[in-house]
């Protein structure tokens, strides 16, 4: 597993993910933060700002906890799903943040999310 360390709104989360599919979360984070000023809706997701990576975490904090990458990912895609946006072309960031969720859901059903 590889974690990813998030700002959102002055505090952090911490997203656990399979060593090879962080750096298409984190391209996602970064192509989501390109086109959120984009949207033509008066009320955009918070999108987290992305401070680090690493290969192992040890939380101290008891209120402090990792998100599976795979519920991060739905939490993500129910915020775009419900946006009314009737300009910019939502459907391709919501296909890009389903593709990512689609292949952590093959892995959970193979048992090879680790």
């Amino acid at each position: 597993m590889r974690y990813c360390i998030l700002s959102v709104e002055n505090k952090l989360q911490f997203v656990a993910m399979p060593s090879g599919y962080m750096y298409q979360l984190i391209a996602l984070l970064r192509r989501l933060h390109k086109e959120i000023d984009k949207l033509t809706v008066a009320e955009r997701p918070v999108l987290p700002h992305i401070i680090a990576e690493c290969s192992d975490i040890e939380l101290h904090d008891t209120n402090a906890r990792i998100i599976q990458g795979i519920d991060y990912l739905t939490n993500l895609e129910k915020q775009f799903a419900s946006l009314k946006e009737e300009h910019y072309p939502l459907i391709s960031l919501l296909t890009e943040i389903r593709a990512l969720h689609a292949q952590l859901e093959y892995l959970a059903e193979e048992n090879e999310y680790e």
